[in-house]
């Protein structure tokens, strides 16, 4: 008997090791935003707030399969075990929720805390309605229209026509939890003590300081079973301060390391990861107004971007140039029939079939809203001193307005309105994940504010008859077939300047074990580790 009881402990315990139940060690990261992104739900600071916030301390009912580098990541399940478009119905889509699955207040998930979610985001009239989360989300869930649940583990959403975007959406709300709500009957307090059911849960928040993760032990994918015992985020928006606490030791990663540091930080042990991904970085200029409403200025700025040099001059090869939404060899690239090299005197006789002719006598004047730093936006300091000397040499005249990362995000919603009557375009990092993020917002013409954030407007018949056509197509290669048709209308039609696509750089210290860098804004950090 003593040798059975024997044999069950050390059987236990090496459960327990595989399982990742010894996990130890912290992880530090330096991040590029300003402020710790909104622990509340439905998070702020772009995606580097769902990178290292929204997607650790909550999860969505379906995830992106962050496992592999070597291919796009696929939608997988998350909260939700299976979702179908219903039988009898196409406008409406069961989700079969996951049972057995904790807050990290003890209380259960089920469809309850999935209604509530839902009516925190889209029901102002609903007590727990969070009016900043909703802000940051409630446009990314424009194909969702209603939700009831059918039982415990079993809810139904309801779409205003039929749509095959309603996973791509449903990936950005995570649940949070109702019990622990209905205690403080408040979000600002809710986020000091926030619960969601994701893989970390939050320790310490200093507000601009830190934010300090334990790994969840009671995590209910033992796959997925955290490797450390703590993570630390620091806000960081300048290059340097990051480079710098990496070097002494501060942190053990952080984003976007200076270009010109890399092959010292190489030479000097450091680990420098990098991969494509569906980002995006330009100018998204409004076509209500000069002069920005000439298609012609518009092709004529794509092509004075010396998106060569910026990559290999002053990114150290850590971006590839981009002359459209989608870069070269991804399925909606298409076969657009503008180019955009960089070509200074097409530029010059573009603009002056425009009636703009050059600095001396009628340039075209801009007004551009840029960031100091912050989530997919790189080294947007240097980046656009070198699109605005770019343009200035063809005769555009851009005047730079540079403030911080979440501010220009929350501008960026409201459009070329109010404070930003003034300004025509807004340099801001945006993904193509998914064909609503990718195209849906922002060209075709129902996704105006308040719906979406086709801001500029950008409204084009043939663009809308692609979109449509796309919903309704469950065919996922029909669909990417009729993206590639939108997107070569788009690159024809300039509504931005298209500079660059980012390679999503990062440096990590030598103690950093397990990271697998995914072709997308996300990262899984279960699965790394800190070595002593």
């Amino acid at each position: 008997m003593t040798r059975f009881i024997g044999f069950l402990a050390v059987a236990v315990l090496s459960l327990a090791l595989a399982s990742g139940a010894a996990a130890e060690g912290t992880l530090r990261i330096g991040m590029t935003a300003a402020d710790i992104p909104y622990t509340g739900g439905q998070t702020d600071n772009g995606f580097e707030g769902f990178r290292f916030v929204g997607y650790q301390i909550y999860e969505p009912l379906i995830n992106w399969d962050l496992s592999r580098s070597d291919k796009l990541p696929s939608l997988v399940p998350g909260l939700a075990e299976s979702w179908e478009v219903s039988k009898s119905d196409p406008k409406k889509w069961i989700f079969k929720l996951r049972k057995n699955v904790k807050f990290h207040d003890g209380s259960a998930f089920n469809a309850d805390a999935v209604l509530f979610t839902f009516d925190s985001i889209k029901n102002k009239q609903a007590p727990q309605f969070d009016q900043y989360g909703s802000a940051q989300i409630s446009w990314r869930l424009s194909a969702v229209k209603a939700m009831k649940k059918l039982d415990d583990y079993t809810v139904e959403l309801e779409t205003p026509t039929v749509s095959s975007f309603v996973p791509y959406q449903i990936v950005y709300m995570v649940i949070v939890s109702p019990a622990q709500w209905n205690k403080v009957k408040d979000w600002r307090q809710f986020a000091e003590q926030p619960s969601g059911t994701g893989p970390f849960k939050v320790a310490r928040f200093v507000p601009r300081e830190r934010l300090e993760l334990d790994a969840n032990k009671a995590y209910w994918d033992p796959k997925r079973t955290p490797r450390v015992d703590k993570i630390v985020l620091l806000p960081m928006p300048e290059p340097t301060t990051r480079l710098a606490a990496l070097r002494s030791g501060q942190v053990d990663w952080i984003e976007v390391p200076p270009p010109d540091s890399i092959a010292p930080l190489k030479g000097a042990g450091f680990q420098i990861v990098t991969n494509k991904y569906p980002h995006n970085w330009g100018h998204i200029l409004r076509l209500d107004k000069e002069p920005w409403n000439n298609k012609a200025v518009r092709k004529a700025a794509n092509y004075a971007i010396d998106r060569v040099g910026i990559c290999k001059n002053l990114l150290n090869d850590t971006c590839v140039p981009g002359t459209g939404v989608a870069y070269k060899g991804h399925p909606w690239f298409g076969n657009p029939k503008e180019t955009y090299e960089y070509n200074p005197a097409k530029a010059k006789e573009l603009l002056k079939q425009a009636g703009f002719d050059g600095v001396s006598k009628r340039p075209a004047k801009a007004v551009a809203l840029i960031s100091t730093s912050g989530s997919g936006q790189m080294l947007p300091l240097a980046m656009n001193e070198l699109v605005q000397k770019n343009l200035k040499d063809v005769g555009i005249d851009v005047d730079l307005q540079p403030i911080e990362w979440n501010s220009l995000t929350q501008r960026f919603r409201i459009g070329f309105t109010g404070e930003n009557a003034g300004v025509n375009a807004l340099n801001i990092s945006f993904n193509f994940l998914e064909p609503f993020s990718g195209f849906g917002r922002f060209f075709h013409s129902k996704s105006v504010p308040p719906t979406s954030v086709n801001i500029m407007p950008f409204v084009n018949p043939e663009s809308d008859k692609l979109l449509d056509e796309a919903e309704r197509t469950f065919d996922l290669g029909k669909q990417d077939a009729i993206l590639a048709k939108v997107h070569e209308v788009v690159v024809d039609e300039a509504p931005w300047i298209f500079v660059v696509h980012d390679l999503n750089p990062r440096a990590m210290s030598v103690k950093v074990k397990g990271f697998v860098p995914p072709q997308s804004w996300f990262v899984d950090l279960t699965q790394v580790s800190v070595t002593k």
